[in-house]
């Protein structure tokens, strides 16, 4: 049996950081004389309902087990999408299934938007998106296990790990709460830097928190219709989103080493396997769109930019590549199901699973060469064991038959190849913009409200990384946990 008091318990304290936080673009709104009453009702009484919640079971000692911990994570973030497309629903005008997809995007970190006028949204929405990323980000999950240290050390880590994108959770502190807070602390002092940055640019404070919001949580819900190509002469911030893109898809375990004073973080596989890829794709593209700028500079420039936008799924654009040639998009869609490392707020299948990936066919094939030969498979001089390969390819299975049941399914429904094909990677990848229909100068607006319900699906699927959510189908998990 599923310990449903423990759920409730945790959701709810998770529910009073998030709605009180979203109190915040609500502030905002006021400050601007903005129509925010209903608003302001609903999600105050959201808050004041996970007060109540969270105080009838304070007494009750809580126990989490991987049940517990996978149906908590799906139920977490299923409310808050439904909790985060409220005021989008009451103040922009839009059905409740668009809104609920924008706010699932923007938990998710996708940042395919429904909106098609951007700069006309009140200034509290566009922080309330901004913010949705911002919290969705890190994951809700761990905010709750780091901030509130309500559970036994077995069941936060269990919470952790249901959350935490990769192949293994990696302690840097002996309690798992510890190693959140100090996630968050980075977190947050990357997005202040960030601001400060775009900022000394020439942003304003507005459109400098709102796009260090959607750049550390490699979100890309933007202030401006052209997004960060608004800004697309001023090198400064395009170079100041490049790097904080860069930095946001590394292991952020990394970065607490660097920190603490240790580089070893930054000298793994993953990483250099990871910085490879950004520079061989941005040479590569800046080589297939020489002349496309005025200078070969702007040609790299541009041509970085978006291949670190698309690989690390912000998916913030500077310029509209949809009209680039086909190598061009080739090797977009490469970057596209690369994404970033495990442990980082990038989305996509990771680095590390690649290398195991590509290291374990050679093995095999050194193995029927050699079939007497003892050999295992290492990453930075550590063995990794066979379930851990064996998960991998089970992830590539899921994540692949994901995409393409949402690819077949939006062609059936009549969209063209690279629509379906592009929006059915960028859902699962949580990359946001794609080609075609769904390309960096155009919306998500146009599909129907099952059709955006089924990528709101596909988004979760995809942040949860497939597991996660394709459990709950397992009548093995009901029956014996």
């Amino acid at each position: 049996m599923v310990n449903i008091r423990s759920i409730f318990k945790f959701t709810s304290a998770v529910g009073i950081i998030v709605f009180f936080l979203f109190l915040i673009p609500l502030g905002l709104g006021y400050y601007y004389n903005e129509n925010i009453n209903s608003s302001f009702y609903f999600i105050f009484s959201l808050f004041a309902l996970n007060i109540i919640i969270f105080m009838a079971l304070k007494n009750y000692k809580m126990s989490f087990g991987i049940k517990e911990s996978i149906v908590s994570v799906n139920f977490v973030w299923i409310l808050l999408g439904i909790g985060g497309a409220i005021p989008l629903y009451l103040q922009t005008g839009i059905d409740f299934s668009s809104a609920f997809f924008e706010a699932i995007s923007g938990f998710t970190t996708t940042g395919a938007t429904v909106f098609s006028d951007i700069e006309d949204l009140p200034k509290n929405i566009l922080l309330h998106r901004s913010l949705m990323h911002w919290i969705g980000g890190m994951g809700i999950i761990v905010l709750g296990v780091g901030l509130f240290p309500l559970i036994n050390p077995s069941g936060s880590l269990s919470l952790f790990k249901a959350e935490s994108t990769g192949i293994s959770t990696d302690k840097i502190t002996p309690k798992i709460k510890d190693t959140a807070n100090k996630l968050w602390g980075v977190y947050l002092l990357f997005t202040i830097l960030n601001i400060l940055c775009l900022k000394l640019f020439g942003m304003n404070w507005f459109d400098a928190i709102n796009h260090a919001f959607a750049t550390v949580s490699t979100g890309g819900f933007s202030t401006k219709n052209t997004s960060i190509g608004f800004w697309a002469n001023n090198d400064g911030i395009m170079w100041t989103t490049i790097f904080f893109m860069v930095i946001s898809g590394i292991n952020f375990l990394a970065h607490i080493r660097f920190l603490s004073g240790n580089l070893k973080g930054y000298k793994i596989e993953e990483v250099k396997w990871y910085i490879i890829l950004l520079a061989v794709l941005s040479l590569f593209l800046t080589l297939s769109n020489l002349n496309s700028f005025s200078t070969l500079y702007k040609d790299f420039m541009h041509s970085t930019f978006t291949v670190v936008s698309i690989m690390t799924t912000t998916g913030f654009v500077s310029i509209d590549y949809s009209s680039w040639s086909h190598l061009s998009i080739a090797l977009l869609l490469i970057a596209m199901i690369i994404g970033g490392n495990a442990g980082s707020t990038a989305g996509g299948a990771k680095v590390i699973r690649y290398i195991i990936y590509f290291k374990n066919i050679s093995l095999e094939i050194r193995r029927s060469l050699k079939p007497d030969s003892i050999m295992s498979l290492f990453i930075d001089e550590k063995p990794i064991k066979s379930n851990i390969i064996n998960s991998i390819f089970g992830f590539f299975s899921l994540f692949i038959l994901t995409i393409f049941f949402v690819m077949i399914y939006l062609y059936a429904r009549g969209y063209d190849e690279m629509t379906a094909i592009s929006t059915a990677m960028t859902t699962v990848g949580n990359v946001g913009p794609g080609f075609s229909l769904v390309g960096p100068a155009e919306n998500y607006t146009f599909f129907s409200w099952y059709d955006k319900l089924l990528l709101s699906a596909a988004m979760i699927i995809g942040r949860l990384e497939c597991y996660t959510v394709f459990i709950l189908l397992s009548k093995t998990f009901w029956k014996k946990f």
